[in-house]
């Protein structure tokens, strides 16, 4: 397993801020254009687009006119328009370039053209025009019932949570508002020894998650669970992970079109985005083990717990490759500030 790109500070996140160059993935820039791709364009690409390269330059111009937010998977209008055109054409990411020139059929364009349209218009993520999105290197099926994967903790996963666990003492996993599944299964593959729940409240969720299990062959060591937080869910687990709902109230107002997509329950957490992790810190250290560790995303609301609770030790998680607000907690100390969750 690869070495982590990652490091871990204890310093409160709001004094880390100022030197961070990553952003958030939705810590929203400014949209110059809200142009959309009229008919009258529409017909004229398909009179005209003949070629993968036709298409690609025409669909990155499309896509920049309009203006379209860029936060799931992508900071590159290019690489979304190549996205829709591979999907369109069944081929894999890593095709011949000499495929560029190739003519195309009008139905592929057809296709292509209206997929586009659709990101531009109707703000729909590429992810789920093509049912795909990718997450630790590997493929998984998504629709508008789950998120799209995108969490820095891709990283931690792709190291086996190294230095910070042994991965050949993880015996149990519990993969919290697991949503399509990416986290469960990813942390399956990067710990073969391990079996992992994979809990969510909701059960549409759940379906896409048991599909993505199914796609991967891991139904005897990732098992879907319907549970509505830590409620019902026993341990002990060696690990929790979660990427929970922890959007404020601010952040969810101002999203861009695109998160209107998403399913608001898994994105909103309450005023200060942590109605839920307040939940799960106060109950997380009975269902771990006795050197059992907590790791939680909370992105931008990292800020709000650093005023809820200024002593507590939080570890945070700097990352290599972009990202930010994902802590980590012992047993021990979950146990040992247990009573200030409770009354936050």
């Amino acid at each position: 397993m690869a070495s982590a790109d990652v490091s871990a500070v204890t310093m409160p996140p709001a004094a880390r801020r100022a030197s961070r160059c990553g952003r958030m993935w939705y810590s929203f820039a400014p949209v110059w254009s809200q142009d959309v791709i009229e008919p009258r364009e529409q017909q004229q690409a398909l009179a005209t687009l003949q070629t993968p390269c036709d298409c690609l330059r025409w669909g990155e111009s499309a896509l920049r006119r309009a203006g379209v937010y860029l936060g799931h998977g992508t900071d590159d209008h290019g690489d979304e328009c190549l996205a829709l055109l591979l999907h369109v054409l069944a081929l894999p990411l890593d095709t011949d370039p000499r495929m560029l020139d190739a003519r195309l059929l009008p139905d592929e364009i057809d296709r292509f053209v209206g997929l586009l349209a659709r990101r531009a218009n109707e703000r729909v993520p590429v992810a789920y025009l093509t049912g795909q999105a990718w997450f630790c290197g590997l493929p998984f099926f998504v629709d508008e019932r789950v998120l799209i994967p995108r969490s820095p903790l891709a990283e931690l996963i792709e190291a086996g949570f190294q230095p910070w666990l042994a991965p050949e003492r993880v015996g149990r996993v519990l993969d919290l508002c697991t949503g399509s599944g990416c986290i469960a299964i990813a942390c399956a593959h990067a710990l073969p020894d391990a079996r992992v729940d994979a809990s969510d409240i909701s059960e549409q969720a759940l379906a896409v998650c048991r599909r993505n299990i199914e796609e991967h062959g891991l139904g005897d060591r990732v098992t879907a669970v319907q549970a509505d937080g830590l409620e019902g869910l026993d341990g002990p687990y060696d690990l929790i992970i979660s990427n929970p709902p922890y959007v404020d109230a601010e952040d969810l107002a101002a999203m861009p079109d695109e998160y209107r997509h998403e399913p608001e329950l898994a994105l909103a957490s309450g005023h200060d985005g942590l109605d839920f992790t307040r939940r799960l810190l106060a109950g997380a250290a009975e269902r771990l083990s006795e050197d059992g560790v907590l790791i939680v995303e909370v992105g931008n609301s990292d800020r709000h717990m650093a005023a809820l609770w200024p002593d507590v030790p939080f570890m945070w998680f700097e990352f290599e490759r972009g990202g930010q607000g994902v802590f980590m907690l012992d047993r021990r100390q979950l146990l040992e500030f247990r009573d200030q969750f409770i009354a936050a």
